[in-house]
């Protein structure tokens, strides 16, 4: 397409924010922001959604259709939106106790159903909104203060979880690398099936251990010689975090396989969308005469 038709047409607005100055959703927005408009993807047939937190408040912040929904359960609900529809592109963005925590659940059930949805995880290891609880992804000894003497908990690797649950795509990116996380975006999004990009997210407020400088140093792009079809390979990167062998943390995409997404093992999908193949609803009109 013309870069015309391209600016005209496929250009997304974003909003005034409730971040606070210096956040890393601002780069994780404005990344998400340029992959949209790059693969020209119509605002009016794309859906943000988010759940809970200030990664959850994203798709307020950017034009295009919207769901908020309940803590940890924007996957469910958005597998649900795209089986009913799949013309539907669907983009979540959660933080890590949305996505890792209270929906830790539909996170593993989201990778073997494996609906063509993508997720965005803004994993700042703390709970930001309610003012720096420990997540599922803070480091072990990390002090809050509502734990003075650190947290007692390993942290989850949520891209390690992925891969050992059957994830096809799986990547990591970091909020001050937006030329990266651009590309990770996009790719996650053309991505035939679940889709997950972990991403590095500073919080300035409370999270005063993994700051851009903390991340700068330790983490890195995975090297040229890095197959993402191979499974050893991705879960060895994956498990690469605290850098101790002085690698650093890789970045970039993990792993990229084709498996068969829902819609493909389904008899009743394969003939269309749930929106387009009617129904009958006759039968309810008894059923609401009983309320009557």
């Amino acid at each position: 397409m013309s870069q015309e038709k391209n600016t005209q047409n496929f250009r997304y607005k974003t909003y005034d924010t409730a971040w606070c100055p210096g956040c890393g959703d601002f780069g994780i927005l404005a990344s998400l922001k340029a992959a949209v408009e790059e693969l020209e993807l119509d605002p009016h047939k794309i859906v943000f959604a988010g759940g809970i937190g200030q990664a959850a408040k994203t798709p307020q912040y950017i034009s295009g259709n919207r769901f908020c929904g309940l803590h940890g359960r924007a996957l469910p609900a958005m597998a649900g939106a795209k089986l009913a529809n799949d013309d539907l592109t669907i983009i979540i963005n959660t933080g890590d106790g949305d996505s890792y925590g209270e929906g830790g659940n539909h996170f593993m059930a989201a990778i073997r159903r494996n609906v063509n949805i993508t997720h965005f995880a803004h994993d700042n290891q703390v709970y930001g909104l309610t003012l720096g609880q420990s997540s599922p992804t803070s480091l072990h000894g990390y002090v809050t203060g509502s734990q003075p003497y650190g947290s007692y908990n390993e942290p989850m690797n949520p891209v390690a979880t992925a891969l050992i649950m059957g994830a096809g795509f799986v990547a990591r990116g970091f909020a001050g690398d937006q030329k990266q996380l651009k590309e990770l975006m996009k790719a996650a999004i053309a991505y035939e099936g679940y889709a997950l990009v972990d991403i590095f997210q500073p919080c300035v407020s409370f999270n005063k251990v993994n700051t851009y400088a903390w991340y700068k140093e330790h983490v890195r792009p995975v090297g040229d010689d890095h197959d993402p079809t191979n499974f050893d390979q991705a879960l060895k990167a994956a498990l690469t975090f605290e850098g101790a062998d002085g690698a650093g943390i890789p970045t970039g995409i993990l792993y990229n396989v084709k498996r068969p997404d829902y819609k493909a093992q389904s008899a009743v999908l394969q003939r269309g969308p749930l929106l387009k193949q009617g129904a009958d609803y006759s039968f309810l009109e008894g059923e609401i005469r009983k309320f009557a």
